[in-house]
């Protein structure tokens, strides 16, 4: 329990004793004057009476302001998960963008690949067919 708990449940404890033990003098009855009329009536009780009161609004008070912290607090949670779930969403969306970024950037290295590979190879024609001739060349000089 909490120490503000066990201090309220004592005071009302000491309260309910200090009532007992002067049931005698609380309910004794005294001329009360309400203004507008007086009445006979046991002061000590009206007191306690009064007491209860006071504190059950208090405690009513207390019950619906917790009830509104705790409507408030699921408010809040509800509007956080929906909060996360679309930056879920949005994180997954920027995912696959990215992941069709990189498809098409790697078409795009594969096809200046493809490109780069057939340049070679027709480079490396040319230049085989330019040393065959070459050899043919000097071939047909050295046999005249």
């Amino acid at each position: 329990m909490r120490l503000r708990t066990v201090f309220a449940i004592l005071a009302i404890g000491l309260l309910a004793a200090f009532a007992a033990l002067n049931w005698q003098a609380f309910t004794t009855p005294t001329r009360l004057d309400l203004m507008f009329a007086a009445v006979d009536a046991p002061l000590g009780l009206v007191m306690l009476v009064l007491l209860g009161l006071v504190t059950l609004v208090f405690a009513v008070n207390m019950a619906v302001w917790q009830g509104t912290i705790l409507m408030e607090s699921r408010r809040n949670a509800k509007e956080l998960a929906q909060q996360r779930a679309l930056a879920d969403q949005a994180e997954a969306s920027r995912f696959s963008e990215l992941r069709a970024a990189l498809r098409d950037e790697v078409q795009l290295l594969d096809q200046r690949m493809s490109d780069v590979q057939e340049a070679v190879r027709a480079d490396l024609r040319e230049s085989t067919n330019s040393l065959a001739s070459m050899i043919g060349e000097l071939d047909d000089r050295l046999t005249r």
